[in-house]
């Protein structure tokens, strides 16, 4: 469930779950941002991973959100695959102390799609029948795309990453996103600005310093 605050702050609800129909959770996380609140609390709670296609248009309906709704993202759980997606898509995060982060490496290719204006020359490679291609693989493939530009994928793809190495790449900062959301209850329209300008100057100056560590493809 979400709740409304007169100060503009709105909570978010995603409960992870392998099976299931997102449908209308995706649906009411673009009724919640149409109504461009200046922050958006998102709390993942729960064991499992959200498919790719899912993490995919949580992260669509989140890029079409205004430019002055902040979004947060708190894991209440440890995350794999999607749900690590949907977590660092928060402009701030936090994360439960002793919980984890986890995505395994794909198996599929840029060799296994049509490249455009190729499709006449292409030759499809010969495959088994137990080594057909999942169309979801592709979907995964592109989430780790997207987690990449937070974390190395290749070399942290299938091994547990923790809070202190979060901390290390500028992914996590308790102890100021509490404080930017003490601003935001208060009622001073000017100490919330003040908060948001010095957090926002903090996460350009941590992306700065972690660029050269991160290996994009």
């Amino acid at each position: 469930m979400k709740k409304r605050s007169r100060q503009g702050l709105r909570r978010f609800k995603v409960e992870v779950r392998s099976w299931g129909n997102y449908v209308e959770r995706i649906a009411e996380l673009e009724r919640a941002l149409a109504k461009k609140p200046r922050t958006l609390h998102i709390e993942i709670v729960g064991t499992g991973e959200i498919p790719a296609d899912v993490a995919l248009r949580f992260r669509a309906a989140l890029m079409e959100r205004s430019l002055k709704t902040r979004i947060v993202t708190n894991a209440h759980s440890s995350l794999q695959g999607g749900s690590v997606l949907l977590w660092l898509l928060g402009d701030n995060r936090t994360i439960r102390e002793d919980a984890r982060l986890y995505f395994r490496p794909t198996t599929w290719s840029g060799e296994d799609e049509v490249k455009e204006n190729r499709a006449r020359e292409f030759e499809p490679a010969y495959r088994d029948s137990y080594s057909a291609i999942d169309p979801d693989e592709a979907d995964y493939a592109r989430v780790l795309q997207l987690i990449n530009e937070f974390l190395p994928v290749k070399e942290m793809a299938g091994r547990l990453i923790g809070a202190p190495v979060l901390r290390q790449f500028g992914l996590v900062e308790n102890e100021k996103v509490d404080r930017f959301l003490a601003a935001v209850f208060s009622k001073s329209p000017e100490l919330v600005e003040n908060s948001r300008n010095a957090t926002d100057q903090r996460s350009v100056q941590r992306r700065e310093k972690a660029r050269p560590r991160q290996i994009r493809k």
